[in-house]
């Protein structure tokens, strides 16, 4: 006996020489509990030539918002995913259009939620929880999942016609031709953006120049900046645990609640310096001068010991001044390089261009601080 999930979400026990496709195994039929995980966001099921399939709904839930939200903040981030899988919008039949998403939950809801009053069919990737633009990059959103993911859905059997719609930023990973060659299927590129797909459909899958565009403004950046934020807490709180020691064992204070505020008030700076990396270079990212986000880190991490030492100017000195200048900067400037893998400003290649110069520098400027914080503990300058 062969036991456990197939790839259409159900759970369940079948003879070694049972077929399992992607929504039945061993002539179950699908249910709204996948692994006994109830799916609000799906409706009901659609019969096809090649077994039942899920209909899902085009609402957007309080519930979907919620969960959206707590990935942003990294909660259960690296399991916001559904099953991979055909899914119906509607009504579809077998001459109803079939567009490709990844995985990772956001994604899909973002994309049925802008499918009202449309009959259509999901092909839904297994990007592993990845987006479609991080997942093309990585290989998960590409060519031979999609080849491989037609045939477990048994999709020529179920749509008379051969064309897939495949959002622009999974274009990376997908090879058009290759997909053709080995499936039968011929790819178009949808637009970037799920609110631009019922227009382009409407208009005979072109796009216009519009949908075409990538927009990274303000408020795109902003919205990734909550992940970044909630990734520097553990790194954070080592970091105050490590200064609260630190006071406690030159004797500021005695073990009292003052020695806890001495450590917070410490540790402004550093909460500056993170602030400064996840937030304020997402923020101003096109206006910070450099091509490099390293660069822009290093430079508002700079700016920011600058105000510090000037704001705290009656208890500095030059050893003082010269330590955050090279503590603060790195921090930011590292915090700043990460968000590199969610913008539209670099390359893979890029990145890894600037990874070769930046790190180094961060570690020689933590380092030097380092050595120049041990310097003025135990000889006084």
């Amino acid at each position: 006996m062969e036991k456990g999930p197939v790839a259409g979400g159900c759970s369940c026990s079948c003879n070694g020489d049972t077929q399992k496709n992607e929504n039945h195994c061993c002539n179950q039929m699908p249910s709204a509990n996948i692994n006994g995980k109830y799916m609000p966001w799906m409706t009901g099921e659609i019969e096809t030539s090649a077994g039942k399939k899920f209909r899902v709904s085009t609402e957007y839930t309080v519930s979907d918002r919620l969960g959206a939200w707590k990935a942003r903040w990294g909660i259960g981030r690296m399991n916001y995913k559904i099953p991979p899988g055909l899914y119906g919008v509607g009504n579809p039949d077998a001459d109803s259009l079939v567009l490709v998403s990844a995985n990772y939950k956001m994604s899909f809801d973002r994309l049925r939620s802008e499918l009202k009053g449309l009959n259509l069919w999901i092909l839904v990737l297994d990007t592993k929880g990845i987006n479609v633009w991080c997942a093309a990059g990585k290989g998960t959103f590409g060519t031979e999942e999609l080849v491989n993911r037609i045939s477990l859905v048994k999709l020529s059997e179920i749509v008379t016609h051969r064309t897939l719609v495949v959002p622009q930023l999974g274009a990376p990973g997908v090879s058009a031709h290759k997909v053709l060659q080995l499936s039968g299927f011929k790819v178009v590129y949808g637009p970037v953006r799920a609110a631009d797909v019922p227009a382009f459909i409407s208009a005979g899958l072109k796009a216009t120049a519009a949908m075409r565009v990538v927009r990274f403004d303000m408020r795109d950046r902003l919205v990734l900046a909550p992940f970044e934020l909630v990734s520097t807490i553990k790194p954070a709180l080592i970091l105050i645990a490590f200064l609260f020691l630190m006071n406690l064992a030159v004797g500021k204070e005695a073990f009292t609640l003052g020695l806890l505020s001495h450590t917070m008030i410490d540790f402004i700076p550093y909460l500056g310096a993170i602030l400064t990396g996840t937030v304020l270079v997402p923020l101003l990212l096109p206006y910070i001068p450099g091509p490099a986000f390293s660069w822009k880190g290093w430079l508002m991490g700079l700016l920011w010991a600058g105000v510090y030492v000037w704001c705290s100017a009656s208890q500095a000195s030059w050893g003082y001044g010269l330590f955050y200048c090279l503590i603060l900067p790195p921090i930011a400037s590292y915090l700043a390089m990460n968000f590199t893998g969610c913008s539209t400003y670099t390359s893979l290649s890029g990145v890894a261009k600037e990874m070769k110069f930046a790190v180094p520098a961060q570690i020689i400027s933590v380092v030097g601080g380092i050595a120049l914080w041990v310097g003025r503990l135990f000889l006084g300058f």
